[in-house]
């Protein structure tokens, strides 16, 4: 360490070599990923380097200090992680609850209930014959052999209505358009 502290860069690559399994294995064990893990080694192991001089032997052993930053460093990384996955969390949140999001879920709303309305006032103008087919069918589920038995009106009959009922609709909603 001395060596390093001094810059000796074959002294470090020994170092380097002593401890770089110890130093990825505190890093994997915090950080739980391996590349995670490696890029946490890289970091502390450059710190490690550039740092050798304020090693004090008096404070522990060269790996306990090498420990420490390497713990730090991977400490740090899940931190840094945990506070970039609440920011996005938040911004997403406020993303859908205000701003441009807000806006399009009431414009939505809007043309719903406008559109609902143009309905309305189109099934209105069908014959009572049509209208109650076409919303037995559409609004209720039936098919076109339910609403006719259940009107007790012939299957021919019953189409003949939808389709004259239909064509009316879409003239209708074509011209409010």
């Amino acid at each position: 360490m001395r060596l390093s502290a001094l810059g000796d860069q074959e002294a470090f690559c020994r170092l380097y070599d002593h401890a770089a399994g110890t130093v990825y294995g505190i890093a994997l064990r915090v950080v739980r990923d391996p590349s995670q893990a490696e890029e946490v080694t890289q970091e502390a192991m450059l710190e490690i380097w550039r740092t050798a001089a304020r090693y004090d032997e008096r404070q522990g052993s060269v790996m306990a200090w090498m420990a420490t930053i390497t713990h730090r460093r991977a400490v740090d990384r899940v931190r840094s992680a945990q506070a970039a996955a609440t920011r996005e969390a938040r911004a997403g949140h406020l993303a859908t609850a205000s701003g441009s999001a807000g806006y399009d879920v009431v414009l939505e709303q809007v043309e719903e209930r406008l559109d609902r309305e143009r309905i309305r006032r189109c099934l209105s103008r069908l014959t009572e014959v049509q209208r109650q087919s076409v919303t037995m069918a559409y609004y209720s589920g039936y098919t076109y052999a339910e609403v006719a038995h259940l009107l007790k009106t012939p299957l021919g009959t019953i189409k003949t209505r939808m389709r004259d009922g239909l064509i009316r609709l879409r003239d209708c909603l074509g011209a409010g358009a």
